[in-house]
């Protein structure tokens, strides 16, 4: 009669034992692979850009959706097109919305956050923005400024030009106030 070796062995010891012997086996065994798995090796080699990579067409973005940078003629040039009510009304709502906290809603720089600034937001009625051109006021709005976030992804071009023409009317009416 041969002795079981439960008997002679705690289960807990018993397991134990049966797990390293299956672990030993495991790795002792010759490397089983699945059969894709050598599919690199037996595939065509295709090196890094031994096609040209795909050209642009003439005239389309970068994929990011960005803007080109403006030129200096862009940032001298001034807008154009005549302010209409609805230009300056989404203008001022625009302002109010994304410009006023730190420039006030009168443009003079002395919106609600301003004073949790450390450099102050510049008065744009009657400083030194007034004398720039349409497009540097546009360039800053969408690049933004030496203190001022960039707000490109918050407006769009057109937008960003009903802006400026609400500055702009801004700055007539503290001329005719004065």
């Amino acid at each position: 009669m041969s002795a079981s070796p439960s008997r002679f062995l705690p289960s807990s010891m018993l397991e134990a034992i049966t797990t390293a012997a299956f672990v030993s086996l495991f790795l002792a065994a010759p490397a089983w692979s699945f059969p894709w798995d050598i599919d690199m090796y037996r595939g065509a080699t295709v090196q890094p850009l031994a096609s040209a990579p795909r050209v642009m067409p003439e005239g389309t973005l970068p994929s990011s959706g960005a803007e080109p940078p403006m030129s200096r003629d862009e940032m001298t040039a001034s807008e154009h097109a005549p302010a209409t009510p609805e230009d300056l009304a989404k203008g001022k709502e625009l302002f109010a919305t994304d410009c006023a906290p730190c420039h006030g809603d009168s443009g003079r720089g002395n919106g609600p956050v301003a004073h949790l600034l450390r450099t102050k937001p510049t008065d744009l009625v009657g400083g030194p923005s007034k004398g720039r051109p349409d497009g540097y006021i546009y360039g800053t709005i969408r690049d933004g400024g030496t203190a001022m976030p960039s707000l490109s992804d918050a407006m769009s071009e057109h937008e960003r030009w009903q802006v400026v023409r609400f500055v702009r009317s801004l700055q007539h009416a503290a001329v005719a106030n004065k």
